[in-house]
């Protein structure tokens, strides 16, 4: 069936449907369709709504705007990718029950320290409706399910990823913690022809150019860039030196700020970015607790009470005199930290359970606490010793892997969605575009 076929039918259906719903005197003009994605539609009305919502966005960022036909050009490529993203969650049987997205506004009102019936007026008085933000926020969260399923979870990190990681990470200037980036990306598709190369290429020159002449950087990434955040002025925000995507590390470790990169070439098209602020590096000092302790786990034959009995008792005789060490390995049921005699070592903050953490951290040097109960059992801890110390390096060896996962993840979904768009059936029908 041929795309005007397609469109023909579609049209009608929808003329049916609202027919049917109205006598004909009452009918008013259909609303445009402004754009086909698959099988379903998006219609002016949509586009102007998403469009006043950017630009009251845009006013208040005191943005310079380029002309409407390229805000609601970008803006309707942004609902196009939201829509097919729906559309694959839905082919895939994803969903969102109610609770999940009440427990989702819950935490938004947490965060900001009002109640739901603040928050709901709130956004009322923003003049948005609670019940589409209640679905919008629906759709984010089915979103965020599809791109951990079809993307992120399929990501495999190598253990030269992470020797690569560290390498790079001992190479970067220690001056810098996080940098504030903006970015423009003029995309080629996928499989693309030299021809479609060469034309982006030309495209980001003269971007460049005109950003190397003084051009507002914001303005240009709202009408030329096919990244995600062009709608944002290019803004990318803050990101730590570890996270910066390997294609910018080295160009972004030289560069000063307000300065901007070359276009750089990669899988997706040519990036421009530019390094607008910087944070300085800073050592991560932690205090550490050198502790041991008795574990007695609670199961069908030794309650919750027993437990603790053996436990005062065992107190008592170390109090007494006998050895912490002896009594651990006959009697502790942590078997790793029995054969140390119940030493756990060096432990940093978020080592071991908060439970736990609270006892230990509200003992003196060389104190015993009393029985205590934890997801684990029940325990008695002993703080042998107490320091200051520097955890920077263990923080980057032990962040690396999610660091990794965080760059990988970010690359995977640019690619996936721009095949995304690729292999799906999309028509564009703007013609005249009116103020929204």
């Amino acid at each position: 069936m041929g795309n005007r076929e397609r469109l023909t039918i579609m049209l009608t259906g929808l003329m049916m449907l609202f027919c049917s719903m109205a006598p004909q005197a009452a009918i008013k003009e259909l609303d445009h369709i402004v754009a086909l994605v698959n099988d379903d539609i998006i219609a002016k009305s949509e586009l102007d709504s998403q469009t006043r919502e950017l630009l009251a966005q845009l006013e208040q960022k005191q943005t310079n705007l380029p002309p409407m036909r390229i805000i609601q050009q970008q803006v309707l490529e942004r609902m196009i990718t939201k829509r097919l993203q729906l559309q694959a969650a839905r082919r895939l049987g994803l969903s969102v029950d109610d609770a999940t997205v009440t427990k989702a506004i819950a935490n938004i009102a947490q965060t900001n320290r009002i109640s739901l019936l603040q928050l709901r007026e709130t956004l009322e008085a923003d003049g948005i409706n609670f019940a589409l933000f209640r679905e919008q926020l629906r759709e984010d969260i089915l979103i965020n399910r599809l791109k951990q399923k079809e993307v992120i979870n399929r990501i495999v990190i190598t253990e030269q990823d992470i020797e690569n990681f560290l390498a790079r990470e001992v190479g970067t200037s220690r001056q810098r913690s996080a940098v504030r980036l903006y970015h423009i990306l003029i995309a080629t598709p996928e499989g693309a022809s030299p021809e479609d190369v060469q034309e982006a290429k030309e495209r980001a020159q003269s971007v460049h150019t005109q950003l190397v002449e003084g051009a507002d950087f914001s303005e240009l990434a709202i009408g030329h860039s096919d990244g995600r955040q062009a709608l944002e002025g290019g803004d990318l925000g803050w990101i730590e030196m570890s996270r910066i995507p390997s294609l910018f590390t080295g160009i972004i470790d030289e560069m000063e700020v307000e300065s901007i990169s070359e276009p750089i070439r990669n899988a997706s098209g040519y990036h421009i970015v530019k390094l607008a602020e910087v944070k300085g590096g800073n050592k991560l000092i932690i205090n550490q607790t050198h502790a041991r302790h008795i574990l007695v786990n609670t199961n069908e034959i030794v309650s919750d009470n027993e437990a603790r009995q053996r436990l005062e008792t065992l107190r008592e005789r170390i109090i007494g005199g006998d050895s912490f060490e002896a009594l651990a390995r006959s009697h502790s049921d942590d078997k790793a930290s029995a054969i140390k005699g119940g030493d756990l070592g060096w432990t940093s903050p978020g080592d071991l359970v908060s439970q736990f953490e609270e006892q230990m951290d509200a003992l003196d040097i060389g104190a015993i606490s009393q029985p205590f109960k934890t997801p684990f059992g029940w325990h008695i801890v002993q703080p042998l010793e107490r320091r200051q110390h520097d955890n920077t390096e263990e923080a980057m060896k032990n962040r690396a892997r999610l660091e990794i996962q965080k760059q990988k993840s970010e690359e995977a979904i640019e690619l996936w969605l721009r095949r995304l768009r690729d292999e799906a059936y999309v028509e564009v029908l703007l013609e005249e575009l009116e103020t929204p």
